[in-house]
């Protein structure tokens, strides 16, 4: 049996655990960054300059005066008849568009003319030379005969200055004279195109 021991002290109370200690935050200072090495890296640059034939415009201040170069401003809109007149390049490009089709819409014949379809309708109505056919829809399809007819009308009304009235009036006196006269008109035009190139190679 085992003996109880009544003056002894009774059993010791467990100690409370000690915490352990918390290291202190150690603070590393980083090294400053090294700068970038300096690097050259080429660039091209392209300037368009304006044309020479700009004219100069005066600009008045304080002190001397100075020529400033103005761009050539695009008027917006239509072009005016005195402007699609002094085009010399589209009865040459009238003719170096070959006609192998037997019918030609009024937007095709727009575009080749450089005029919009309006004015083609009212090139018909005025003169009685242009009969183009209809369809069905009644789209207007134009003949290389009302091309011709066309040419000479602009020829008339655009490059010789007639009022409709005068090119009417033209044409009913003598329409195989008016032909001839511009067919001679357009064939000088090609000499005097063939003349300028010859010297232009010299």
């Amino acid at each position: 049996m085992q003996q109880l021991d009544l003056f002894s002290s009774p059993d010791p109370k467990p100690k409370p655990p000690v915490p352990e200690p918390v290291p202190e935050p150690v603070t590393v200072q980083k090294p400053p960054p090294k700068p970038l090495p300096e690097v050259e890296i080429p660039v091209k640059i392209q300037v368009q300059m304006p044309p020479d034939n700009l004219p100069p415009v005066p600009f008045t201040g304080t002190g001397t005066s100075v020529t400033a170069i103005q761009p050539p401003q695009k008027k917006r809109g239509r072009k005016s008849l005195k402007e699609v007149a002094d085009d010399p390049d589209l009865m040459k490009a009238l003719d170096a568009i070959p006609l192998d089709k037997q019918y030609y819409s009024i937007s095709e014949v727009a575009t080749m003319f450089r005029v919009n379809t309006s004015l083609i309708r009212y090139w018909e109505n005025e003169f009685d030379i242009l009969q183009p056919k209809k369809n069905r829809k009644g789209d207007r399809l134009f003949r290389q005969e009302d091309i011709q007819h066309l040419k000479l009308i602009y020829h008339l009304l655009r490059e010789r200055k007639y009022t409709i009235e005068g090119a009417k009036q033209k044409l009913k006196e003598d329409r195989k004279l008016a032909a001839r006269s511009f067919e001679m008109v357009q064939a000088l035009l090609k000499v005097k195109g063939f003349l300028t190139e010859l010297k232009e190679q010299l």
